[in-house]
């Protein structure tokens, strides 16, 4: 299932992704993330969920399936560096801007800033073309909530 999709997201000049494969490509970008340290844990598994829910307009239920297979998604997924490129040119800039500050929410979860983890998102907000004012904004903008 997920790869027919990789390869379409990772393929030159893909095409812009439709909502339910938009919505599955930027979770899969949070699981990410949120697994970069490590230690995937059930509050940031709460969180994705959450963020999705709240995104997406999505049910608890809706969005703990959206997580799962984002999840899936994730594991599958290449490396970080051409995942994230791929979801830059097929997803518009408004929705990457808005998925670095659920990003930045999903690396507070636990309450720690992660050096692995900043490092991570300064280069994804870089893979994702996100201005490095509108990247800070986002991640004050996580911090105040």
């Amino acid at each position: 299932m997920f790869g027919d999709f990789l390869t379409r997201l990772i393929s030159p000049g893909p095409a812009p992704l439709d909502d339910g494969d938009a919505r599955l490509a930027l979770t899969a970008l949070l699981v990410r993330v949120a697994r970069s340290d490590g230690d995937y844990d059930a509050a940031e598994r709460g969180m994705i969920a959450r963020i999705a829910g709240r995104r997406y307009g999505l049910s608890p239920f809706e969005a703990q399936r959206l997580l799962k297979d984002a999840e899936t998604l994730e594991g599958q997924a290449p490396d970080t560096v051409r995942f994230t490129r791929a979801i830059k040119d097929a997803v518009p800039y408004e929705d990457r801007r808005s998925v670095l500050e659920a990003l930045w929410a999903v690396v507070l979860a636990d309450g720690q800033r992660d050096p692995e983890e900043d490092a991570l998102l300064r280069l994804v907000a870089s893979l994702l073309g996100i201005t490095d004012q509108d990247s800070a904004r986002a991640r004050q903008k996580a911090e105040r909530a």
